[in-house]
């Protein structure tokens, strides 16, 4: 599992264990100790196996808009367990969280050694692209390769979305961002184009207490705003109606949007569409007309608490070549 490691001690000690036991990349004793002193300070996420710890990164800030990868380590005996990969989707998910735009990570330039050259693999399998080398960085034996990795991309943003169930900063959400929102909804695609999908802003105070007093169990209670999606049933062809696939496909562009501009949320459907239908209770609040059925409630706030990305399969378990075998 990961973990999200504050004491500075314990810091250090986990770089050092991890950085001494990768002498082939981190042979030189200054620069190594100035990695350990300088992981005491940084964003610091660890992989831990039982009580083993096998891994680690840290990332430091270089710009207002930017983080940096400074320093990554995972054990030779854990290599190719996708180690890596879950520390850098947890960074990610960080820098992205806190508002930040790029992540660069500076590294060996391909082609002058071995294990550099899967370095530069790796970063490459991640989506960092090259940037620019710098011969005289460090010095003509080791030129600087710098990569870097916009988190506004769709791919990252979709990568970083994750739900989000704790706590929102009270700061309103700005009209524009929520109409920004709610637009990325409704220019999903839709079955035969019936736009069956359509939206309710909810950012008055009063709306917002009412909606959120009649969901039982409580969800959402500090959010500012919130998106109710309504669904209409219209046939797109004969008796198929694609109501189902048409708003699910505008509330993951919603989520997405939601990110993209420095928010969270969750997708609250089941929770408010099962049988006691606080749905209908929604409904009549917000004046909905009877052909309409609300099937989901997207809260929509700053976060104001950390929160990492679950863990997932490997894609190789999930992700099959021209058959199943």
């Amino acid at each position: 599992m990961i973990r999200f490691i504050e004491d500075p001690a314990e810091r250090r000690k986990i770089s050092r264990y991890i950085l001494e036991s990768l002498r082939e990349w981190f042979e030189v004793d200054e620069s190594r100790e100035g990695y350990i002193e300088g992981s005491a300070d940084w964003p610091f996420w660890a992989y831990f196996e039982g009580d083993a710890c096998e891994g680690f990164l840290c990332l430091k800030e270089t710009g207002d808009k930017t983080m940096e990868l400074a320093v990554m380590g995972v054990l030779k005996t854990s290599h190719r367990k996708g180690i890596g990969r879950r520390l850098f989707a947890a960074a990610r998910d960080y820098a992205s969280q806190k508002g930040y735009e790029f992540i660069q990570v500076k590294t060996v330039r391909s082609g002058m050694y071995d294990d550099y050259d899967i370095t530069n693999a790796f970063y490459r399998s991640l989506g960092f692209k090259e940037l620019e080398v710098l011969e005289d960085y460090w010095d003509e034996a080791n030129p600087c390769q710098i990569y870097v990795m916009s988190l506004k991309s769709a791919v990252n943003t979709i990568a970083s979305r994750h739900s989000y169930r704790g706590t929102y900063s009270p700061d309103p959400v700005p009209e524009d961002d929520l109409l920004t929102i709610a637009r990325a909804g409704i220019d999903a695609p839709s079955g035969c184009n019936k736009q069956t999908t359509d939206v309710i802003i909810v950012n008055d105070p009063d709306t917002l207490s009412k909606i959120k007093e009649i969901i039982d169990p409580p969800v959402a209670r500090t959010a500012p705003a919130m998106i109710i999606v309504l669904t209409r049933r219209i046939n797109a062809y004969r008796d198929r109606c694609f109501a189902i696939q048409d708003y699910s496909a505008a509330i993951e562009n919603m989520l997405l949007a939601i990110v993209e501009l420095g928010y969270q949320s969750c997708w609250y459907e089941g929770h408010i569409t099962d049988e006691d239908r606080i749905c209908d209770r929604i409904a009549s609040i917000l004046n909905v007309p009877d052909e309409y059925d609300v099937v989901c409630l997207l809260p929509v706030g700053r976060a104001v608490e950390d929160f990492h990305a679950p863990s997932k399969k490997p894609v190789t378990e999930r992700v099959k070549f021209n058959s199943w075998s």
